[in-house]
């Protein structure tokens, strides 16, 4: 079984947090979940979703609502001989979906001062690969100071902006959009939108 570590954060987006977990699960992939307290409350307030703060709840909890052929663990932010706290064990791949700009901060500058953190500061040193998914509008020059640098490490910066080509008719068409591009970038096959080139007409409908 494939194996990815999750995390959610505060920033506005869990709709993209839950497909993407969702679509993960059905590809049979073992997720280690992190999710922030603040992250908790976004859940809460965009999905009506109160998920506990003890990590053997939540994961029951979130297990019921999307039943899949994968593994679900949820961790606290203090478990520390998890394997995703570890170069030797951790997964190679991590999502942070939604990316709040504190946490964007705190993994450029190489804080470490949870789980979430360090998970990804070691798929960083580890040279896996680690992709946040910023949704906040707009940016302010710190926060594309820490994109650029993430970048430079080797971190993918995917904000969680949609594109219209697909010719969406519901929000969550438009959260599918982002999460398909995070499949991609994981190689985890999918059928959420169409292929640009493949599902457009014949000279793309546009005239000059």
């Amino acid at each position: 079984m494939n194996s990815i570590s999750l995390a959610w954060t505060g920033a506005s987006g869990a709709p993209y947090g839950l497909k993407l977990l969702e679509c993960l699960l059905q590809a049979d992939y073992q997720v280690f979940l992190m999710i922030s307290s603040a992250a908790r409350v976004v859940l809460a307030q965009e999905h009506g979703i109160k998920l506990s703060a003890a990590p053997e709840k939540a994961t029951e909890q979130l297990q019921a609502i999307m039943p899949a052929s994968g593994a679900l663990r949820v961790l606290g932010k203090d478990q520390w001989f998890s394997p995703p706290a570890s170069g030797s064990a951790a997964p190679k791949q991590m999502v942070i979906c939604p990316c709040s700009t504190g946490t964007l901060a705190a993994v450029a500058t190489g804080m470490s001062n949870n789980l979430l953190e360090r998970a990804a500061d070691v798929v960083l040193k580890e040279r896996g690969q680690l992709i946040l998914v910023p949704r906040e509008t707009p940016f302010n020059t710190i926060h594309l100071q820490h994109m650029l640098s993430l970048s430079q490490q080797g971190a993918v910066i995917l904000p969680a902006a949609p594109g219209f080509y697909h010719h969406p008719k519901s929000v969550q068409d438009l959260v599918d959009f982002v999460v398909a591009r995070i499949l991609d970038h994981l190689g985890v096959a999918h059928s959420l939108t169409g292929r640009w080139g493949y599902d457009q007409p014949v000279g793309g409908g546009i005239e000059d």
